[in-house]
């Protein structure tokens, strides 16, 4: 029988509010209740401490003008950059050039308290897609806490000690200050820190004359200095300039038709600043770019430590600019690029044109061109390691049936040939045969693994050169030859330090990797050695240096280089028109095998000579002939560093000179 319930039985306990809500939001709510009072007593704490070190940080640009000195391999000067940055005031800079900034850069400056949390999101989605921090999410606000107290560090401790900087700034400073601090110490590319020093570098006026067109075109450096700036990339710089209009429109700057009117005028830049020309000035850049990837704006003076060699830069500098001025008028060339590197990366030299006057464009790390047959190596690697031996048969025959059979720079055709012999003369309707029986994809992967990262078509005529490469990558990837088949990243800045001693960036020692095994190596630099010895670069020949290299020239002459390699450097050049113009017959076993001769020659002065890797070049580099010892080459003063010295030195080595490449 079923009892009766007691009357006042305790009813079923309900779950609270906080059991009921879900397991994420619950954790949430009680890290907050344990985690946060201590989290907030550390900020409150840190706040205190930065204050009290810092009293008034508006005062900060008076007394820590960024300044860069940039020094070579001996600790000798190449330049400063920075010195005299002025200092505008915010109320004294025209509206259109804060907005172009703001809309570009932190559109709700005005509305958050440092920190963008839609910004931040973004950011921390794009990073965990990419497995490394690519993005920051950075408002004006953080940019300027780093570009005050912190290096340019990618970690989570970096990253936090930002926003509790940005924070802090935020509730010590008015928004206007902090604008007016940014804008004053931000890197606008071009050794130009702060918005007036760009404005006069780029218009040669104050940032207080600046027309909406021209704050378009500075606003848009900031996101890429180099890659938008109006001293080596005009065209790009406007176009960029349009983009940032139409942000200014989406932000509610201005209206379309204001856009449109602004985007109608014409910008006009100015000419190259009007400070001393040197022949580092192509290396000082570069360093700059760099040193603003590694450390981002510097805080104060800093001292960079650079692995170039003064005297062979200087001299490289003079005997490209010299070269083209001769042969500008028959020849047609109208520019060249040269990168000279160690066997362990350390840029020594770097030419980027042939006047840094008339055009701050760096060819030798930004212009991409066809590299012809210098691109060969990478096809011949590839056969190698498909188990081709260089004393294989090919046939240099006309290839039909494809719609495209390419012919040689000679007249006619060789027949069945040794690989060997296909690779010393260049040889195309060979090499385009021997890439279609490997496969253009093994070709390519070759490429890509020895450095190659622009990209590749992996079709029948990437053997002969027709995807564009920089003389940067095309040297850096022989640079793994060089060095036996082992990987290389090339560096220009071995160190950063403040002038107090801080040490703020060492360039990290690396071992590289193993890409090429060494039986191929020894097989294909003894095939690039005869290039140089028997071939088509027998220009670049060095006395008593073994050397290895190759030729390329693209069609219709438009491109002509050299790029190759000793046991103690490797070098790159090209000669070529900005514009694609074909050049009166100038190939690479001419001009650029010449110049590439003439500072290896520089470079090589004093040392010892050595046999390539895989023990290549052993009869030359033990004294097969008579030469002069090194120490003996004539040592001239800095102002004779042109062809002149070239030829004394030549004479110094009682070397014979090759046979001229027809």
């Amino acid at each position: 029988m079923r009892l009766p319930a007691k009357s006042g039985a305790p009813a079923a306990r309900r779950p609270s509010v906080l059991r009921r809500l879900p397991f994420e939001v619950r954790l949430t709510i009680i890290a907050a209740i344990y985690f946060g009072p201590p989290a907030l007593l550390v900020m409150a704490a840190t706040f205190v401490y930065y204050t009290l070190e810092i009293p008034d940080p508006m005062a900060l640009p008076l007394r820590s003008r960024p300044i860069v000195q940039v020094l070579a391999q001996d600790a000798s000067p190449l330049n400063a950059r920075g010195a005299g940055d002025a200092y505008v005031p915010i109320d004294l800079l025209p509206k259109h050039l804060i907005d172009a900034v703001l809309a570009t850069e932190d559109r709700h400056f005005f509305k958050h308290w440092g920190l963008d949390g839609s910004g931040m999101l973004r950011a921390a989605i794009a990073n965990l897609l990419a497995g490394r921090f690519v993005q920051g999410g950075s408002t004006v606000t953080q940019q300027l806490a780093k570009n005050l107290f912190l290096d340019s560090e990618r970690t989570i401790k970096r990253k936090l000690e930002e926003l509790v900087l940005a924070l802090w700034l935020e509730l010590r400073l008015s928004k206007l200050d902090i604008l007016e601090l940014y804008l004053n110490r931000v890197y606008f590319g071009g050794g130009a820190y702060g918005v007036e020093t760009a404005a006069q570098r780029f218009f040669h006026k104050s940032a207080r004359e600046v027309t909406l067109g021209e704050a378009a075109v500075l606003a848009g450096l900031l996101k890429a200095p180099s890659r938008y700036s109006p001293a080596s990339n005009p065209a790009v710089a406007r176009a960029r300039a349009k983009s940032v209009l139409g942000a200014m429109v989406e932000a509610g700057y201005l209206t379309a038709r204001e856009a449109d009117a602004a985007g109608d005028v014409d910008i006009a830049f100015a000419e190259p600043a009007q400070r001393a020309q040197t022949c580092f000035d192509y290396a000082v850049d570069a360093v700059l770019e760099r040193l603003f990837r590694e450390i981002g704006s510097p805080a104060s003076e800093v001292i960079v430590e650079t692995t170039i060699d003064r005297d062979v830069q200087c001299r490289a500098q003079t005997l490209v600019h010299d070269a083209l001025e001769k042969e500008a008028g028959e020849a047609r060339v109208g520019q060249a690029g040269l990168v000279l590197m160690d066997k362990e990366g350390g840029i020594r030299a770097v030419v980027g044109g042939r006047d840094h006057a008339e055009s701050q464009f760096n060819r030798a790390f930004k212009a991409k061109r066809q590299p012809g047959s210098a691109f060969k190596t990478f096809v011949y690697l590839a056969a190698l390691e498909s188990g081709i031996s260089p004393d294989s048969t090919v046939l240099d025959l006309p290839i039909l049936g494809l719609g495209w059979s390419p012919r040689n720079a000679t007249a006619g055709y060789r027949g069945a040939v040794t690989m060997r012999d296909a690779f010393a003369q260049s040889m195309n309707a060979a090499t385009a045969r021997l890439h279609m029986r490997i496969g253009p994809h093994k070709t390519a992967a070759a490429a890509r693994r020895l450095g190659i990262r622009s990209p590749l078509r992996e079709d029948a005529s990437l053997a002969l050169g027709t995807s564009e490469v920089t003389l940067f990558e095309l040297t850096s990837a022989y640079a793994v030859l060089a060095r036996g088949g082992t990987t290389v990243e090339p560096y220009l800045i071995e160190r950063v330090r403040t002038s107090g001693g801080k040490v703020l960036y060492q360039h990290p020692e690396e071992k590289g990797v193993v890409v090429v095994a060494p039986a191929q190596v020894q097989a294909l630099n003894d095939m690039l050695h005869a290039v140089v010895a028997s071939g088509t670069g027998r220009r670049a020949a060095l006395p008593r240096h073994p050397a290895a290299g190759k030729t390329g020239t693209s069609q219709d002459f438009r491109d002509a280089w050299f790029v190759g390699f000793t046991a103690h450097f490797v070098a790159g050049v090209w000669v070529g028109n900005d514009d694609g113009r074909a050049m009166n017959g100038v190939m690479g076993g001419g001009l650029p095998a010449q110049l590439w001769h003439d500072v290896m020659l520089i470079a090589h002065l004093g040392l010892a000579p050595a046999p390539l890797a895989g023990g290549i070049g052993v009869a030359n580099a033990r004294g097969g002939a008579t030469f002069a010892p090194a120490g003996e080459l004539p040592q001239l003063p800095q102002e004779h560093i042109g062809a002149e010295f070239v030829e004394r030195a030549i004479a110094a080595t009682a070397a014979q000179e090759p046979p001229a490449q027809r």
